[in-house]
């Protein structure tokens, strides 16, 4: 029988700096939240603390500290996480002063990574990321791990890890960076064979929970996995999407975004983040129902300008409209809404058909539908044109081979003497 591990009990932690406004420490927490349960915690208290200035010890104050201390006893707390990333000291020092075990931001998020990560590719980065995270706090860590017991933020590496020195643990993100450096390189030479193919490729992007998944599968007829949970798609997906007259492209899913996304996570997973780079198109998807859908816009909008993908365009993709009463009024923005925006349920598929309009005008703005007659003794030619047009549909008859592609102009001068005036004689 299968042992069921019970749910560790989690207080949550916010301090305000300045003049932060209450409201957006709670959403700020309830974000958090839901984050620890992604990572499988119960949040059984939240507790919020102003304060003119970070204390370099503790980070909060001395009082709150005590105060955290007394809470964990009364509810039983096995876990104390902050919605701020932590020192190694003050990490430290919360533990020995609170007696329990101290989690930070980042910390949860690498661990939900951890757990997430199915393919090498992902697990590798992560294991990259963690070590990063953790080799400035290693000192005198493999006690407080013993005495604090696992959990989360001890998964991926694991704790055996954790307690070597400093020489192998640097050794090992030296073995890690070499392996994920031969990923990247495999990367790019598959994006170079795709910049040479005349196939397109959008990448889906966004926050995390915004429905990627959901309109991935809704433009491929997927059945991937979707899921409420934060961070349900880790590894990238690749599949193609076709138009009804043969026209296609390849789509890909992608990470959820986060606001202040650990820099470990940006830098340890580059090789990911460079098939955004190297889109044709990106869609943003948004979930429009969102009270802080604004905000987690600019979120992605500034880690997009971060990784350099300012010159890709970009369709705003307002989605989960089924859950807002105006849908009939936002449907209609579609017909007069500007190129870049569109407004759609991607669960319903109300306002799918706008998207991929819109996808098909700026994927193929400078191509143009051409025929050609290839004679039977220069039909070697034939397989050539899969590199510079996209092949929709071919004839065959006694006399050679009728082609309909797609195809920028300038790429059919070698080709002129085989063009026919298709529309009258397909």
């Amino acid at each position: 029988m299968a042992r069921v591990l019970k749910m560790e009990q989690a207080i949550l932690v916010h301090l305000a700096t300045g003049q932060t406004d209450r409201s957006e420490a709670e959403e700020s927490m309830e974000e958090l939240a839901s984050l620890a349960a992604a990572a499988g915690a119960q949040v059984v208290d939240k507790v919020f603390q102003s304060r003119p200035r970070i204390s370099p010890r503790c980070f909060i104050g001395e009082g709150k500290t005590e105060e955290l201390s007394r809470r964990k006893e009364e509810l039983r707390a096995d876990l104390i996480i902050f919605d701020h990333n932590l020192t190694p000291i003050q990490q430290k020092n919360l533990e020995d002063l609170i007696g329990s075990k101290v989690v930070d931001r980042t910390q949860l998020i690498l661990d939900i990574f951890a757990q997430r990560a199915r393919s090498n590719e992902g697990k590798l980065q992560v294991e990259l990321a963690q070590l990063n995270y953790r080799l400035p706090r290693l000192v005198g860590k493999g006690k407080a791990l013993s005495r604090l017991g696992g959990g989360i933020g001890t998964r991926g590496p694991g704790e055996k890890k954790l307690e070597e020195d400093r020489r192998r643990i640097t050794d090992r993100i030296s073995r890690l960076l070499k392996e994920i450096q031969g990923i990247q390189k495999r990367r790019e030479s598959q994006r170079q064979n795709r910049r040479e193919s005349p196939v397109p490729t959008v990448s889906l992007v966004g926050y995390t929970n915004a429905g990627k998944s959901t309109l991935f599968n809704a433009l491929c007829r997927e059945t991937m996995l979707t899921s409420p949970a934060l961070f349900a798609t880790l590894d990238p997906v690749l599949r193609r999407v076709d138009f009804p007259d043969g026209l296609h492209f390849f789509l890909s899913d992608t990470v959820g975004f986060l606001k202040r996304l650990p820099f470990e996570l940006v830098s340890s997973f580059q090789a990911t983040l460079e098939e955004i780079k190297e889109a044709d198109c990106l869609c943003h998807v948004i979930d429009f129902s969102s009270r802080t859908a604004e905000e987690q816009t600019r979120a992605v909008e500034t880690i997009l300008a971060e990784i350099g993908s300012g010159n890709v365009p970009i369709i705003k993709v307002f989605n989960k409209i089924d859950l807002l009463p105006s849908k009939k009024e936002l449907l209609d923005r579609n017909i007069s809404a500007e190129e870049r925006t569109v407004y759609l349920s991607a669960r319903t598929g109300e306002g799918m058909a706008s998207l991929k309009d819109k996808i098909r005008s700026i994927l193929f703005r400078d191509c143009r539908i051409f025929y050609l007659r290839i004679p039977k003794d220069k039909k070697e030619l034939i397989p050539s044109f899969r590199r510079w047009a996209i092949i929709l549909e071919t004839r065959e008859n006694a006399d050679g081979s009728e082609i309909k592609v797609m195809a920028e102009p300038k790429s059919m001068l070698n080709y002129l003497p085989y063009l026919i005036q298709g529309e009258n004689h397909w």
